[in-house]
């Protein structure tokens, strides 16, 4: 019967290993493997190898593959002393990868050479329950999570949009959550407005939609900020966020976010809702296009009533708030093709999506050629939308 040693030794001489000067090495030359940590979630929260992802050894095979997806690309796995390490890049190999080297002596190797290591950030034991689903999809992980935990998202409006947007993003650990909203709930929101609830008419939006965040994960804060956002107090409002989700139920606050994220460089998930039917974009950091190239000026107040006087379906806001969240989360972590430059409709009665191109105007006085941005004038947008002097 073969013991362990023998077993370990018999690895060992099929494996290739790497010792911590050529390691050190090679990642002051810029020539960095991809540098997996195999130990266990509480071994890899007392330090890592700056750079280090973590696979706990239970999970490589499977997971793998989302981290270094080239099997020629270099590898070294390491765990405390170099043993699981060794027996992980054997079934490496096994898998086809073919440059793959275990660290000798491992991270306790590592830190008596004295070599630069890092505490990790990691979440608690209560956080490693609530985003589990998150941290294994390898586009997010535990980085991801944490940088959404160290996000901030301002909603303008705790209504209709306000409300899914705020609650998934709530729900998906989004640190600080701003709600801008001078209301108090009313009966008539109930019907679509799924943040307040029938014991809190009359209480201040911002009030109850704190209490319902907070409810959903004590994780987050939620920024109060019972006002109405205007030229005077825009910049400071919005200033201190990553991204704007924009549930503003009229065109003059809609230009007005507009006009200063496009001087804070800030970009806006956009979406209104008519009736039956909903609109969504992303107008990003840097414009190109901005709401002032999908709307150069804005209709006349009779072609743009408002839900109180045409009426919405309950659900609408609920599909179109999900999507901003979604495409809030998407920018927040750098994740896959947002809808910059794309405006996407639906139409509840046919259950229809389109997407229809959105073009930059060259002469847009807000994101045009030549336009300097931080100096974008903050004009009376009231009176703007009013007409019928327009400029």
């Amino acid at each position: 019967m073969t013991s362990f040693d023998t077993l370990l030794q018999e690895v060992r001489s099929k494996i290739a290993e790497i010792d911590t000067g050529s390691l050190d090495a090679l990642l002051h030359d810029g020539k960095r493997p991809a540098l997996i940590d195999v130990r266990e979630p509480d071994e890899h929260a007392q330090g890592m190898i700056p750079g280090t992802v973590h696979i706990p050894r239970g999970f490589l095979e499977q997971r793998i593959e989302r981290t270094v997806s080239d099997r020629t690309a270099p590898v070294v796995l390491y765990c405390a002393g170099g043993t699981r390490s060794a027996f992980a890049a054997r079934s490496l190999a096994e898998l086809g990868y073919t440059n793959v080297r275990s660290l000798a002596g491992g991270f306790t190797g590592w830190k008596r050479a004295g070599l630069a290591w890092e505490q990790p950030l990691v979440l608690k034991p209560d956080q490693e329950a609530r985003y589990s689903r998150h941290t294994m999809l390898s586009e997010v992980g535990l980085a991801g999570q944490l940088k959404l935990l160290g996000s901030k998202v301002l909603c303008i409006g705790a209504g209709g949009l306000g409300s899914p947007s705020s609650m998934y993003l709530a729900a998906a650990g989004v640190g600080t959550i701003g709600m801008i909203d001078d209301d108090v709930v009313d009966a008539s929101n109930l019907q679509r407005q799924i943040l307040h609830a029938t014991d809190r008419v009359g209480v201040a939006k911002v009030d109850s939609a704190e209490t319902t965040l907070r409810g959903l994960n004590p994780d987050v804060k939620v920024d109060k900020h019972r006002t109405r956002i205007t030229s005077d107090n825009a910049i400071a409002l919005i200033k201190p966020y990553d991204v704007v989700i924009d549930g503003a139920d009229n065109f003059a606050t809609r230009y007005l976010v507009n006009d200063v994220a496009l001087r804070l460089a800030k970009p806006v998930v956009h979406a209104s809702i008519f009736r039956f039917e909903g609109q969504l974009t992303v107008f990003p950091a840097g414009g190109s296009p901005c709401y002032r190239c999908l709307y150069p000026q804005p209709p006349p107040a009779e072609d743009a009533p408002s839900c109180a006087e045409a009426g919405v379906l309950g659900v609408l806001p609920g599909v179109m708030g999900v999507l901003q969240a979604t495409e809030a989360i998407k920018l927040l972590l750098g994740l896959g093709d947002t809808l910059a430059g794309r405006l996407l409709c639906y139409d509840a009665i046919k259950t229809r999506f389109r997407e229809l191109k959105l073009r930059r105007d060259p002469k847009c006085p807000t994101c045009g050629d030549g336009v300097d941005r931080s100096s974008i004038p903050l004009i009376d947008y009231e009176q703007f939308c009013a007409g019928p002097a327009r400029h």
